[in-house]
């Protein structure tokens, strides 16, 4: 492999400068144009499953899936790694049984995920990930060879580890919640694979979050931003103290760019755990990008040298800084930047970012008009969302259909929305955490005006309001509706829209 040229190495020095004093939260730095267009498009069907076609199967899952309901939600915690870790150890640690690569951050996890995993897959290792919530189907959770595991999978695998969480729901004080069971189930699957590689996305925070009781080489913090505050803390700070938990003695910590604060204390944690540190801006970063028909041109600097000509199927700068973040993260694992200094085979990575899907994050669910789904549920995320819905939609009339969880900044995000839609539809989806309706559209008040506000309580009539308002006055067929506030108001829009 060629080393990279003066003239890359000065342009990247340049985006040293840039990165080190922008705002983290501005937008990727824009390089230049290019015309070449690789070849390449997201893998044939839909990555999110449905329920079994077979009857019996499907009443089985179901079973499973009450019978794990009657535990703590996911909402619900006890902070601490107790109880998880008393199930790795009557299960025979098998957690320990393969590398893993941890992720945490407020926004990004899921789709850095499914990057990584898809690069990993594509040097032929064979892979486990474990990321939440999901979107449609619960086996989405966990996935081994780039694909969720079937629903005969889950169910075995929940009846195997069944006998030991009953043994451990004797011994402790609290029941094993919902996730923690899960977590056990992705950890004894990837263990009976066997998997080569495990990626594994914290469901909150990290610290006492139930998937911290591997042992990552390679951390991996998305953005952080303010979430889960009542849990995290108010500040990013504090919830970068939580979140660099999964940072562990010796390990390589990739860092996407962090505000000023958490980033000093993600670095404090990194020298405590003598840890390697790779930080976007600095060790790795964005060289340029450009919109391409179906997503976005790249060119990536990793830890071990450039990447030219990398097309993306997703849209969004956001996406680009995931993507990079993800190269960084693998390259770290096979021990570029450190032990090696050489990058990935080039074609290998092209293949694999070409094939990458991330539902539920601006995807593209109809035409005429056009639908988009996004799961932003943060001001954070949300601000990110309206920057890329602009940039690669020229929507002359944008409609959003909104519906948020009842812990959230509903306001803040709204907020976001606000300058990209003509109208809002207020409605809820099939969560029982739902923001109540009436409560979120006197917010929408505040935030659009009476007269830029429409109440829909149910989803599908709500979606339906918001297509006819999109096409009644839109120039020369430029209309599109933006369905989002919530993984759950995602999920129950893909259902429908899906079937349609």
């Amino acid at each position: 492999m060629s080393e990279p040229s003066d003239q890359s190495d000065d342009q990247f020095d340049d985006i040293v400068d840039t990165e080190t004093q922008r705002d983290p939260d501005l937008a990727v730095i824009e390089a230049g144009s290019r015309t070449l267009r690789t070849q390449g498009g997201a893998p044939q069907g839909d990555p999110v499953p449905s329920r079994p076609e077979d009857p019996e199967l499907d009443k089985a899952l179901r079973e499973v899936e009450t019978e794990l309901s009657t535990r703590w939600g996911e909402t619900k915690l006890e902070p601490s790694v107790t109880r998880i870790a008393a199930l790795m150890d009557v299960l025979g640690e098998p957690q320990r049984a393969y590398p893993s690569i941890h992720i945490t951050g407020t926004n990004g996890k899921t789709s850095t995920a499914r990057m990584i995993e898809a690069l990993l897959g594509a040097f032929e290792l064979r892979t486990g990930r474990y990321t939440s919530p999901h979107v449609q189907a619960i086996t989405e959770r966990i996935s081994l060879d780039g694909a969720p595991i079937s629903a005969e999978r889950f169910i075995e695998t929940y009846q195997d580890i069944k006998p030991y969480v009953e043994m451990v729901d004797a011994r402790e004080e609290y029941r094993l919640s919902f996730f923690e069971v899960l977590t056990g189930m992705a950890y004894a699957a990837f263990a009976d694979a066997p998997v080569d590689a495990a990626v594994v996305e914290v469901g909150m925070g990290g610290t006492w979050d139930a998937t911290n009781v591997i042992d990552g080489s390679v951390a991996v913090v998305t953005p952080i931003d303010l979430d889960h505050t009542d849990r995290l803390g108010g500040t990013t700070a504090e919830i970068a103290a939580e979140k660099s938990g999964i940072i562990k003695q010796g390990a390589t910590v990739v860092l996407a760019q962090q505000p000023v604060d958490a980033a000093q204390v993600l670095l404090k944690k990194a020298v405590e755990a003598d840890a390697t540190v790779a930080r976007e801006g600095m060790e790795f970063g964005v060289v340029s990008r450009e919109i391409a028909v179906g997503g976005q041109l790249l060119t990536l600097r990793g830890l071990g040298g450039e990447y030219d000509n990398v097309f993306l199927p997703l849209h969004g700068a956001y996406q680009a800084h995931n993507a990079v973040v993800a190269l960084a993260a693998v390259e770290a694992f096979f021990g570029i930047g450190a032990e090696h200094a050489r990058t990935l085979d080039i074609d290998t990575v092209r293949r694999a970012f070409a094939q990458v899907a991330s539902p539920g994050r601006l995807e593209i669910v109809r035409s005429s008009p056009t639908v988009i789904l996004d799961a932003a549920h943060n001001p954070h995320g949300a601000r990110a969302t309206a920057e890329g819905v602009s940039e690669a939609f020229g929507f002359s009339r944008l409609i959003g259909v909104v519906s948020t969880s009842g812990d959230k900044d509903a306001k803040g995000l709204l907020e976001a929305f606000e300058p990209i839609f003509a109208e809002v539809v207020i409605t809820a989806n099939s969560n029982p955490r739902a923001t109540d309706v009436d409560a979120l559209a006197a917010v929408a008040v505040e935030v659009f005006g009476e007269d830029r506000v429409v109440v829909e309580p149910r989803l599908p009539d709500a979606i339906e309001a918001a297509i006819t308002l999109a096409e009644e006055e839109a120039e020369y067929g430029g209309a599109g509706v933006l369905v989002t506030g919530s993984i759950f108001t995602v999920g129950d829009a893909r259902l429908l829209l899906r079937r349609a």
